[in-house]
């Protein structure tokens, strides 16, 4: 499932370790509604810092695909297409407020399509 990061990969660590767990959705190896290793487990198998594996796990909530339960952990919570509905929507609103439309107003011609 998951393999050590290249360290020569100018990519950021953390979006390295992000992707891995992406992929391993996407493959599913990790299904919705289970649990994800500790993030101290998962630093020690991609060797880095448990921080660059609690940033992926943010990011990674930020797009749809985590969830963060106290005491429950951190479970798989969606799948690679409903992430990309997320980012997608995310832009949306990115472009709507630079145009000037205000969040009601959005919900609303989004209402409207058929």
């Amino acid at each position: 499932m998951l393999e050590s990061i290249d360290r020569a990969d100018p990519t950021p660590l953390h979006d390295q370790v992000a992707a891995q767990i992406r992929r391993a959705i996407a493959d599913g190896e990790a299904k919705p509604g289970e649990r994800l290793p500790p993030a101290r487990d998962l630093a020690a198998v991609m060797k880095v810092n448990t921080n660059t594996v609690l940033r992926a796990l943010r990011a990674l909530r930020e797009e749809g695909l985590l969830e963060f339960r106290r005491g429950l952990g951190v479970r798989v919570s969606g799948t690679p297409q409903r992430s990309a509905v997320i980012s997608r929507a995310r832009e949306l609103v990115r472009f709507a407020r630079q145009q000037g439309y205000q969040q009601d107003e959005l919900i609303t011609i989004i209402q409207n399509i058929r």
